[in-house]
């Protein structure tokens, strides 16, 4: 296991170990209160751990190396793991909304809400430090489970301080109708949550590119046509799994180069892009084509176009991920 991956693997145990905290507390203080509001934060909390013990087995899992049965590697499960999360979600927004309008219509009494406000209060803060160290290095490692996760402790923050409000408003109004009410909006809030994880699961399942790694491959290649080490380029594609990313290239070069040549300026235009995209994985397949000195390329056999590149426009590729 790589450095990256022992950071991330060491990463996400600490928020297991905090999810399993925040779950004790939360069914704690719902036990202790009989609030809706109280009941929206544990279920949501329940949800969270869950997700986090699948997103650590799909930290580990995606870190497995190649093999032959798995020759682009074991990434995807990230995505998987995200949508699991989403769907997670949703259901606890589903049964939170339920519990909420339930509470709604029986009124229970509601009791000891000090010792609850005290509770989520506590639990919010230590929720609050960990989604903010989650979301900055899984940024920093690359790794879409860790920001996953850490976005997800951060929602759980922001439920946990709606819920203290909620709740501190309805015992200092004595308007217990507040309770149920702030449990229903927690309700969507989570749903909200899990409807923007299940897009991020279905963009990196269908392989949809990146727009910031776009902009840094196009970047790379312009300078390397502005440096000379290549004419032009065009068929450019890039894909993401996890923290591995794929980018296919054709280079036009001097077509009075040697293969040597020729190879070594592709070799030296393929570290400028692994460069330009800092921790990533960057495994990159160029493809070098002769270009005459009067700017004609050599036919090239049949290769399928960019899906809306001028292929007349060998620089084309710019506006390609």
């Amino acid at each position: 296991m790589s450095s990256v991956d022992r950071q991330g693997w060491t990463a996400m145990w600490i928020s297991l170990s905090a999810s399993l905290l925040m779950l004790g507390g939360k069914v704690t203080a719902y036990t202790l209160t009989s609030s809706a509001a109280m009941f929206s934060d544990a279920a949501e909390s329940l949800v969270h751990g869950v997700a986090t013990g699948l997103a650590a087995y799909a930290l580990w899992y995606a870190a497995q190396p190649d093999d032959a049965g798995h020759p682009y590697g074991h990434g995807k499960i990230a995505y998987l793991s995200a949508g699991f999360e989403g769907a997670l979600i949703m259901a606890a927004a589903a049964v939170t909304l339920y519990q909420s309008t339930l509470s709604w219509i029986e009124k229970p009494p509601l009791r000891n809400l000090g010792w609850g406000l005290a509770i989520g209060g506590g639990l919010g803060l230590i929720n609050l430090a960990l989604g903010l160290a989650l979301v900055r290095q899984g940024r920093r490692l690359d790794s879409i489970v860790l920001v996953a996760n850490g976005k997800h402790v951060l929602s759980d923050m922001w439920t946990s301080l709606g819920v203290v409000v909620g709740v501190a408003i309805a015992w200092l109004s004595g308007q217990r109708w507040i309770d149920p009410l702030t449990g229903i909006l927690v309700a969507l809030r989570i749903a909200f949550e899990g409807v923007g994880l299940l897009r991020q699961a279905y963009r990196g399942l269908m392989d949809a590119a990146d727009p910031e790694h776009s902009k840094r491959v196009v970047a790379s290649l312009e300078q390397a046509v502005a440096d000379g080490k290549i004419r032009a380029f065009h068929q450019l594609r890039q894909r993401r799994v996890n923290d591995v990313i794929w980018v296919e290239v054709h280079l036009l070069v001097d077509g009075e180069l040697t293969v040597e040549v020729a190879h070594q300026r592709a070799t030296a235009v393929e570290q400028q892009i692994r460069s330009a995209l800092g921790n990533l994985d960057a495994r990159i397949t160029s493809h070098i084509e002769p270009q005459g000195s009067h700017g004609e390329a050599h036919p090239k056999g049949h290769h399928a176009p960019d899906p809306g590149l001028d292929e007349s426009e060998p620089n084309g590729g710019a506006a390609a991920s």
